[in-house]
């Protein structure tokens, strides 16, 4: 069965990264008895991919860069999130990290990253850290299976939380 996208037979693709209808109970929504906050303590605005001087992409608009290339190598940042249990009881709480890449290579709409598990007490503060791999997690797969880093604006979804993150060369 093929779960990526066929614009040629308008094929939309499986699987919740490319579904476009309305939710009912986000994903990992009903995991933990309580009730918790997010607020973003840090991540970066903008990660520039460094690359040679003579490379097509300075002088050409490019969409994405191959992966394999070795200015990807070692590329990451992290993301710092404070989470709150605001409910009455103590509980383990699931932070899932997705991405929603820029419109390029049939990309989904949206993709898991990572996910942490924190346990509090009511009415107190945990720390969760998430290290992103810029060639592992804000790639994307071209028509011909071939991993590409999407240049351009990505967005990093953490319960109701957005962040805008910008991939530039």
């Amino acid at each position: 069965m093929n779960m990526r996208p066929d614009p040629a037979t308008n094929y939309p693709g499986r699987t919740y990264r490319f579904y476009t209808g309305p939710t009912v109970f986000p994903f990992g929504h009903g995991l933990s008895c309580s009730q918790f906050k997010h607020h973003l303590h840090q991540a970066p605005k903008f990660v520039s991919i460094p690359l040679e001087e003579k490379h097509t992409c300075r002088s050409t608009k490019c969409k994405s860069i191959d992966v394999v290339e070795q200015s990807c190598s070692n590329l990451g940042f992290n993301i710092h999130l404070r989470v709150k249990n605001v409910g009455k009881i103590s509980g383990s709480h699931t932070v899932f990290l997705f991405t929603s890449p820029p419109s390029v290579h049939n990309s989904p709409k949206k993709h898991l990253l990572g996910f942490e598990k924190v346990y509090l007490t009511p009415k107190r503060e945990g720390i969760v850290k998430f290290n992103v791999d810029v060639c592992k997690h804000l790639s994307v797969h071209d028509g011909l299976g071939n991993r590409k880093v999407a240049l351009g604006p990505h967005v990093l979804h953490i319960g109701d939380l957005k962040h805008s993150l910008t991939v530039r060369i």
